[in-house]
């Protein structure tokens, strides 16, 4: 038996390090949160998608009654995006959310596993890594791909 321990590049850093195309991509993830309709979990979810043709679209959580009816912010913006522009590739995604108290939470959360394999079909479409930010009151975390956050993912890479 031999241990292979699993690790992925990830880079802690504050909103004033980001570039300001980054900036607009966390506000733009910060008020689409505020978009959501989570009368259940009051886990309000928001994700902003940079395209390539420079095209940037959100999403929100929607959550429904008849759980598992509703759809996370990623897929929301994912499922937008390709539809309205289906030849654009997505170059970057920034992802905030707000907990159940009311605030932004204070460190960043993941995409659940369906939006990190959503994402990841994306990314493979796109042919080049697509950057991902997790946002948190306390700090953003960078990570350089989809791939990154799901690492034994299922797929053709």
């Amino acid at each position: 038996m031999k241990n292979r321990p699993i690790t992925i590049p990830l880079v802690e850093c504050s909103y004033d390090e980001l570039s300001d195309r980054e900036k607009e991509l966390v506000d733009l993830s910060r008020r689409a949160y505020r978009r959501a309709y989570a009368p259940y979990s009051h886990f309000h979810v928001g994700a902003a998608i940079l395209l390539d043709n420079g095209e940037i679209v959100t999403g929100s959580n929607q959550e429904n009654a008849a759980y598992p009816s509703g759809i996370c912010a990623e897929r929301t913006a994912a499922f937008y995006a390709h539809s309205t522009w289906p030849d654009a590739r997505f170059v970057t995604i920034a992802i905030s959310a707000q907990g159940t108290d009311g605030l932004e939470i204070a460190d960043p959360v993941a995409p659940c596993g369906a939006c990190r394999q959503v994402l990841l079909e994306y990314e493979k479409l796109a042919g080049h890594d697509v950057k991902v930010l997790l946002v948190g009151r306390n700090c953003i975390y960078a990570l350089p791909s989809v791939r990154s956050t799901l690492p034994l993912a299922f797929s053709e890479f």
